[in-house]
């Protein structure tokens, strides 16, 4: 039998892994190697290398506008708004990290980035709404000292006035939220969640809590718009570029834990 350590040590290790895999693989990196392949392959081989200049370039332009982040975000998104009705069937609500901030200056430590803070806000909505009670799940991929879950609830407790009935801070991925999150609510009588997340990314989260005997209300937040309200829409921007690399990451996400139950 493993030791703890040991099980720490391989899940930090296949943390890292499967990080580097994701930035070399996602733009901008992605499309960073495929421009230097184009420069150094042009010398020898022009066409092919104008080709990939010009597809990098393509890409990067079409990825970060408005229009094309919001359709690849949109193409994750499996629910609506969430209906207050539904809260009434459900046992308890779960809410999934997002993402912490290092050493914070301003909060003198680890603190929770934006994405976590719009989950657990309306976490808290939904709970004052129903009464049902919280559980916070997410752990330190990536080091620092206070896991995700851990601030999470501090964040509840100090800032909305309330207090989460499991706090699980171990996970470094959604499985491990899942797999963890479940053994925790199971143990209570749990059975039928609302699993509060961003829209994006319940098309990955939902299966893998159904895959650990869970019922799943799907409760997302800021889903996206794929119209042309007007021309800027269609002009590259930072944020275009950030929404289509969300996506790009659910998506590739999604390969990679179909591949692992194929061949596990």
């Amino acid at each position: 039998m493993r030791a703890p350590g040991q099980l720490t040590i391989q899940a930090m290790t296949a943390w890292l892994a499967t990080t580097f895999a994701s930035l070399v693989l996602l733009p901008p990196l992605s499309l960073v190697i495929l421009l230097a392949a184009g420069l150094l392959v042009q010398r020898r081989r022009r066409r092919l290398g104008l080709s990939l200049i010009g597809l990098a370039t393509a890409a990067l332009y079409a990825l970060s506008t408005p229009w094309a982040g919001g359709v690849l975000l949109k193409s994750l998104e499996i629910s609506t708004p969430l209906d207050p009705a539904r809260l009434e069937t459900a046992d308890a609500i779960v809410v999934l990290g997002g993402g912490r901030r290092l050493d914070d200056a301003e909060y003198g430590g680890d603190t929770l980035k934006g994405i976590s803070l719009e989950r657990l806000r309306y976490a808290a909505r939904l709970h004052r709404e129903s009464g049902l009670p919280l559980l916070v799940t997410g752990g330190k991929p990536g080091g620092g000292l206070l896991a995700e879950g851990r601030i999470m609830q501090r964040i509840l407790e100090d800032e909305y006035g309330l207090s989460p009935r499991w706090v699980e801070d171990a996970a470094l991925t959604t499985w491990d939220n899942a797999r963890l999150s479940s053994s925790l609510l199971q143990k209570d009588g749990v059975r039928r969640i609302v699993l509060v997340t961003h829209s994006w990314h319940l098309r990955r989260a939902v299966p893998l809590f159904e895959a650990q005997g869970l019922e799943v209300v799907p409760a997302g937040i800021q889903f996206s718009r794929t119209r042309v309200d007007d021309v800027f829409d269609l002009l590259p921007t930072p944020a275009g570029l950030r929404d289509s690399t969300f996506a790009l990451h659910e998506w590739l996400g999604i390969l990679w834990y179909k591949l692992r139950s194929i061949f596990a």
